[in-house]
């Protein structure tokens, strides 16, 4: 019932979830992320303790296969449930029961993990798995907004569109960022055009927020400005 992709970048250690389906508000229940710790993408009959307990596992130290293994041997939901997984290290994880609905399967690469159910056919995957690939040199969340278009224009889920979400943690425990569209005809579109005016208009906001090291923050008088004025007034 949906398409997703978890990842970690390897230059700066960002972790992040991009996903989208035919039901409403995907990044309630299936994105779970945790700086230093891991991404986790849970879904097809979505059961959400996986990504809470997943992120409890990668915390305690375990691997990404490890945290899998032990995640649905606890699971008696296994046979249609999936789930993929990205590790703090870029360990990659995957499960897709034998029962979830047809067309499902997944795809991992180096630090990526792409996974599908109830999709329009295998060509979803590959496609995302292939931008994965090609959109290395990218940030990343370029190269997950990448994923799902790609993934979108190969067919997508075969029920149509309503939801999308990208989330993604850098070094503090608040996203860097957390965008989501709940019900749209064209939520992949529409997280697009989102994330282009959250690169304006929030991230130079949050990058400058408080943080542990730096409680007082540090926003400069251009990004002061910028959120002084009114949403018309920014662009």
């Amino acid at each position: 019932m949906t398409f997703s992709v978890a990842a970690r970048c390897a230059r700066t250690g960002q972790l992040g979830v991009a996903v989208s389906t035919a039901v409403p508000a995907v990044g309630a229940i299936c994105p779970f992320v945790a700086p230093g710790v891991g991404a986790i993408a849970t879904q097809s009959w979505v059961n959400p303790y996986l990504g809470i307990d997943g992120l409890t596992l990668l915390a305690q130290g375990l691997s990404a296969p490890e945290a899998l293994a032990r995640l649905i041997a606890d699971d008696p939901g296994r046979k249609v449930r999936q789930v993929g997984i990205v590790d703090a290290a870029g360990r990659v994880a995957q499960h897709s029961g034998d029962d979830c609905t047809p067309w499902f399967g997944e795809a991992s690469g180096d630090g990526f993990a792409c996974q599908g159910n109830m999709l329009t056919g295998a060509e979803v995957i590959a496609a995302m798995a292939q931008s994965m690939e090609v959109s290395a040199a990218e940030a990343l969340d370029e190269r997950l907004m990448r994923a799902l278009e790609a993934g979108q224009a190969a067919g997508g889920d075969m029920r149509g569109r309503q939801s999308a979400s990208l989330k993604i943690h850098g070094t503090e425990e608040y996203p860097l960022l957390d965008l989501r569209v709940d019900a749209h005809e064209q939520p992949v579109a529409e997280l697009r055009r989102v994330l282009e005016i959250a690169r304006r208009q929030l991230l130079p906001f949050v990058t400058g927020m408080s943080t542990r090291t730096n409680p007082h923050g540090e926003l400069s008088e251009e990004v002061t400005s910028m959120l002084l004025c009114g949403p018309d007034d920014r662009l």
